[in-house]
């Protein structure tokens, strides 16, 4: 069973990366005041979670490069690009969300863990 769902995940990996992608988008730039208030946990640690998924979810999309630093580099990037695009688009495309550079530094931290950890992550992923 295990090695079914590891093929699907092989196949799909590049739509899960998208849907991830959009998700963090759609969440980042929707009204969740709501959805906020029923969940008991810091606002940064949300963003540092965020990012360290959609950061790992890209690195292991194009995990033959693994040993290449580049792509790491350039995914992590990437990620931190579009981290300070969907902050800037807060401040001024919603009037319910705020620009704020600490959950800039929150997605970096999430980045880094994620680009450090990948590789001993990678080696767990191959055990099963």
């Amino acid at each position: 069973m295990l090695k079914v769902i590891k093929r699907l995940l092989e196949r799909s990996r590049y739509l899960i990366c998208i849907s991830l992608t959009f998700l963090v988008i759609y969440l980042s730039l929707a009204q969740t005041a709501g959805l906020m208030g029923t969940i008991n946990v810091s606002d940064k640690s949300l963003h540092s979670l965020a990012y360290f998924g959609l950061s790992l979810s890209w690195l292991f999309a194009i995990r033959k490069s693994h040993s290449d630093i580049k792509w790491k580099i350039l995914i992590g990037f990437a990620m931190l690009l579009l981290g300070i695009l969907l902050e800037y688009l807060q401040g001024s495309l919603t009037d319910y969300r705020t620009t704020d550079y600490l959950d800039v530094i929150a997605n970096t931290v999430g980045i880094i863990i994620a680009v450090i950890s990948f590789r001993n992550l990678l080696r767990l992923y191959h055990s099963f």
